[in-house]
């Protein structure tokens, strides 16, 4: 009778540590991405410029094959509105569909485009909860080459080890390339490489394509925050996705496999497709998704 009542309570604490989580043991704060040229971006965002450009691969925070990201900032606003208003010969994403369901744009002339750069920005620098790069394709110099779009790290939580990213603006001749699945793939390696133990992807839950894309790039599907936002006068339901820090080393070669050149035939087309190598790592599939469309990217 005392063993079986041992054993009954030893059962239960045991039910009761499981449910309060695992212990994560020795655990401290992470760095903040690139801490030290936020700080200089920061101070030169409380003025009224001119913003420095880049001047050299210094200046680049994170290099692949075919993209290099670099702080993001207002001195790049013409460039960057030209290559969301510049028609792309087979694309079918227009200016209006990169602002569809993002809660700002479209702009109607670059002086807008730059007037929300510069609040935005500002904002960011000022409270350092996000970090946003401008994507350039590699090979050319830095000094000298245009930016095609924006990407963000948003909610950056180092005591507990999470980044989300977020506003991620391609523009319509990067968007569904294999350059822009490598700028993914940097960013997301990076937060692993600095220890973080999440990575986040959320998106207005109308915006299907943003949800095929986070799945094909390998994050789980963990649900839908019902009237989560109001956004543009409209409800926003939101869908959450998420990778962790254990699943990372099987995506990175999941990636890997992806980018490898041998993947690629003589015409660039794809042997194999990146959600045939991420799908079965995923904990959970989106719900909401078809099985054909997705497979197929």
């Amino acid at each position: 009778s005392l063993h079986i009542t041992f054993l009954a309570t030893w059962f239960a604490m045991a039910v009761q540590d499981h449910i309060l989580g695992v212990p994560v043991e020795n655990w401290t704060p992470r760095q903040r991405p690139f801490q030290a040229i936020h700080k200089q971006y920061a101070e030169a965002m409380q003025t009224d410029g001119p913003w420095p450009r880049l001047s050299g691969w210094a200046d680049v925070l994170l290099r692949g094959k075919s993209s290099m990201l670099a702080p993001l900032h207002p001195g790049y606003a013409e460039e960057l509105f030209e290559a969301y208003t510049q028609s792309v010969e087979g694309s079918t994403t227009s200016t209006a569909d990169v602002w569809r369901f993002l809660p700002v744009g479209p702009f109607e002339n670059v002086n807008d485009f730059r007037t929300f750069l510069t609040s935005l920005l500002r904002s960011a620098t000022t409270e350092d909860w996000s970090r946003f790069f401008m994507v350039v394709l590699a090979g050319n110099d830095p000094a000298t080459a245009k930016p095609v779009g924006f990407i963000s790290y948003l909610r950056i939580f180092p005591n507990e080890g999470s980044i989300e990213t977020g506003f991620v603006t391609l523009s319509p001749s990067l968007q569904r390339t294999t350059t822009a699945t490598e700028v993914h793939y940097l960013m997301m390696k990076h937060v692993f490489e600095l220890g973080y133990r999440r990575y986040e992807w959320k998106c207005h839950a109308g915006n299907l394509h943003s949800r095929r894309a986070a799945q094909r790039l390998g994050f789980s599907f963990e649900g839908i925050h019902r009237n989560a936002l109001i956004q543009k006068g409209r409800n926003r339901d939101t869908a959450w996705f998420s990778v962790i820090d254990s699943e990372w080393p099987a995506l990175q070669a999941a990636y890997r496999a992806f980018l490898d050149e041998a993947n690629f035939d003589e015409t660039g087309r794809q042997k194999a497709s990146l959600s045939s190598l991420t799908k079965p790592l995923l904990s959970a599939l989106d719900p909401g998704l078809s099985e054909d469309e997705t497979q197929k990217q």
